[in-house]
């Protein structure tokens, strides 16, 4: 029997990714990190589309669209991502790519070339991804849709000890800031803007651990017992 199309949307620092990935080694499914698509193209876009005011050249990322590369890899029992054969995993945490992506994401013609390699990766089922805009225009189909949000405050604390975890120094007043533009941008954006599916279950995750985060999404997906 096929197993499952998963898809979970939701705010920056809800834990989305994080959550996917147990939800996919607890079901023995695939985890799609989709936001780290995103983080590569705009890492390519820093080092190689910058115009002369330290800008990023939307023109010139476009026609390099057939030169980048992007695959996911296991390593050490982890899917990370790889551009163009190098492993960028910590490079697309970096705050500079936290300050450009959402305008990366945003351009129609990079949510093009994502989007075919979203959901070819999906058509044989067994696959969770995570995201803004899964359930609305990736996955419309997908058998169990998920929203994250959780307060901006909790957010802020979650994204700045992910960050001193990484080893990447950070101003939590700054982290702050950053979420929020992020929201509004993703939010108010005219292609595939972040917003929960009509048929999606909404999960507020501000007093929730990760645990129960995971139950709670575990307890909506085992209790239809069509897949498990």
């Amino acid at each position: 029997m096929k197993k499952p199309v998963i898809a979970i949307d939701g705010y920056s620092s809800t834990g989305k990714s994080s959550i996917s990935k147990i939800i996919a080694e607890k079901l023995g499914i695939v985890h799609l990190d989709t936001g780290a698509l995103y983080r590569g193209i705009t890492w390519f876009a820093l080092q190689n589309c910058v115009d002369d005011n330290g800008n990023i050249d939307l023109q010139e990322l476009f026609k390099s669209f057939h030169i980048i590369k992007l695959e996911f890899k296991k390593v050490e029992d982890e899917l990370v991502l790889y551009l163009n054969h190098i492993n960028v995993s910590k490079e697309i945490r970096t705050a500079e790519v936290s300050n450009n992506v959402s305008l990366i994401a945003k351009q129609k013609e990079v949510r093009d070339f994502l989007l075919e390699t979203q959901r070819s990766i999906a058509r044989n089922g067994g696959v969770i991804m995570d995201g803004r805009d899964i359930g609305t225009v990736v996955l419309p189909d997908a058998d169990f849709k998920f929203f994250l949000t959780a307060s901006i405050d909790e957010r802020t604390k979650r994204r700045y000890n992910e960050l001193l975890a990484m080893g990447i120094e950070s101003d939590e007043a700054e982290v702050k800031e950053n979420l929020i533009a992020r929201d509004k941008i993703d939010s108010e954006r005219e292609i595939a803007p972040l917003k929960q599916a009509e048929d999606a279950i909404l999960i507020d995750n501000t007093k929730m651990t990760k645990s129960q985060t995971i139950d709670a999404i575990l307890l909506q997906i085992t209790k239809i017992n069509t897949f498990y």
